[in-house]
């Protein structure tokens, strides 16, 4: 789930995401040298909470000497990643390794990370020599969760499915079965329940859902083994913290039963969005009189909703949100299920996309009634890192125009939340709040420039937002192609940029006639790639 609140003010949200911790996949990388283009490159931002203290002795030990070697298998993969600056490119390859288990339905769950951005695939049993081909069958990169398949049917001839278990208490004693960074043989550490909360999903780097927190060993290579209790999965090992010892993270079975039950129809659709900003500010009992509300309520008041949302039908800005399903909202956004308190959001994730949920809010002092549709609520500029596929992209006399994503935004480098251009900052930031235009599809960016006489003097617009072409508002990269396409008044085609008041000039004859010249020098295959 994608979800946003409003706490910090920009340079001081700036400033924290600099010194918060770093979540890491727990991918093997094979080679050293190639670690962006391998399972491990995936890393997370994310902010750290007290540990919950163990209160007792660890309870549910696995048995000793069970290795499940019949259930556990080896993943071995190529992957290679888009260039989002020239989108007709791809980085270099790189192999990596990960872990996968069986389940019922002769499948293979394992990590999405562990076969993002895939080329080729291989499944290999402990002990035995013979390496099978396989094939990604379903992925939820919002969940970190994929399904394999071995393309030998009798690959799964001596194997056993793993069933799955409930989410364990704090405190309980886990096992993470994998095959981490060192060795051929599957690996089995041991480890107590630490932790139950919603967190940061390292792989796409913005999505937030439930986690658990454990303090048995998952190291590079461990991604997509199962981690067991009583002789069920109780989870999938997937992330660990890479700024501190014993700390790692499985998903739990909440939302593995939700992923298998989305592909069930052949399709994944994901786990819907909230598509609201919220601020706990109920706590104030001046604020709750301003709101109207009786003295007893409890809930979170909405800042602003989505454009284009499933919410915003519904929701406006004031308004003060109580209840979600069957759950009462505190004034902490938390909620009890699960036999935990959780973030509100909790709920949300337990519908299908195009299901609803009954919800209580409180406006201008009177309490209403809704349905809220469960939907992905997808924003103009994506938080999430996108997989694979292809970049879209325009090349025009040279200039490289593609949407504005998050993928092209890290191509700016490591320390890219601070070295990319402000205006681009400004978008990332705060796109959800300032895009108020419902026909704003994508916001498009100039990613690159081929050097050629025709666009020598176009370098000072690198790397800026395109907001009008010929005076037309640009709302997709759509546009951008049908306006260069057109013959301009004058002869010149005149493109702004957001937040610059100087305009790119460009000769429309000219451009034509280099258009051919320009890819060909530069081996662009074709000068455009946008899906239909």
């Amino acid at each position: 789930m994608k979800r946003f609140t409003i706490k910090w003010t920009l340079p001081v949200l700036l400033t924290g995401i600099l010194v918060l911790a770093v979540y890491v996949c727990a991918a093997q990388d094979s080679n050293s040298v190639q670690t962006q283009s391998t399972p491990a490159q995936c890393s997370e931002i994310a902010k750290e909470s007290p540990a919950v203290p163990p209160t007792s002795p660890p309870t549910n030990a696995e048995p000793e000497n069970i290795t499940y070697e019949k259930s556990v298998v080896m993943l071995q993969v190529v992957q290679q990643r888009w260039d989002y600056k020239t989108p007709w490119k791809q980085d270099q390859m790189g192999r990596g390794v990960g872990t996968g288990f069986i389940i019922d339905g002769k499948r293979i769950l394992t990590n999405a990370h562990n076969v993002s951005n895939i080329k080729y695939l291989e499944v290999k049993k402990q002990n035995i020599a013979q390496r099978y081909p396989a094939k990604v069958v379903q992925v939820g990169h919002d969940c970190d969760l994929a399904i394999v398949d071995v393309e030998d049917p009798s690959f799964y001839d001596d194997m056993l499915p793993l069933q799955f278990g409930d989410i364990p208490a704090v405190n309980s004693a886990v096992t993470t079965c994998g095959f981490p960074v060192g060795g051929m043989q599957v690996s089995i550490t041991k480890g107590v329940v630490s932790r139950i909360e919603v967190g940061n999903y390292s792989h796409t780097q913005a999505d937030m859902h439930l986690l658990v927190q454990t303090d048995a060993a998952i190291n590079p290579g461990n991604s997509g083994g199962p981690v067991m209790q009583n002789g069920k999965v109780v989870g999938v090992a997937f992330q660990g913290l890479k700024a501190a010892e014993n700390i790692g993270y499985m998903i739990p079975t909440t939302i593995i039963r939700h992923f298998l039950s989305d592909v069930e129809d052949g399709t994944y659709d994901g786990f819907p969005s909230t598509a609201v900003a919220v601020f706990e500010g109920l706590h104030n009992p001046a604020y709750k009189a301003y709101l109207q509300l009786p003295e007893n309520a409890e809930g979170i008041v909405i800042l602003f909703v989505q454009q284009n949302s499933t919410a915003q039908d519904i929701f406006k800005p004031g308004d003060v949100f109580t209840k979600i399903g069957d759950f009462n909202i505190d004034n902490d956004g938390m909620i009890k299920i699960h036999d935990l308190s959780l973030d509100w959001s909790e709920a949300l994730e337990q519908k299908q996309v195009g299901e609803s949920i009954d919800i209580t809010f409180y406006r201008d002092g009177k309490s209403q009634k809704a349905q809220l549709k469960a939907a992905l609520n997808l924003p103009a500029l994506p938080w999430t890192l996108q997989f694979d596929k292809q970049p879209e992209y325009y090349v025009y006399a040279g200039l490289t125009f593609t949407p504005l994503s998050r993928n092209y935004l890290q191509t700016f480098g490591r320390n890219w939340v601070t070295d990319m251009p402000f205006m681009l900052r400004y978008l990332f930031y705060n796109s959800l709040q300032i895009t108020t235009d419902p026909n704003i599809k994508e916001y498009v960016v100039l990613s690159e420039i081929l050097p050629h006489e025709i666009n020598a003097y176009c370098t000072g617009f690198l790397s800026q937002a395109v907001e009008q072409i010929n005076g037309v508002r640009i709302y997709s990269l759509k546009d951008v192609v049908t306006e260069l396409q057109k013959d301009p008044p004058g002869g010149f085609h005149q493109i702004q940029f957001m937040g610059d008041d100087v305009p790119m000039i460009l000769d429309a004859a000219q451009c034509r006639a280099k258009q051919k010249d320009i890819l060909a020098k530069y081996e662009v295959p074709t000068e455009a790639f946008i899906k239909e």
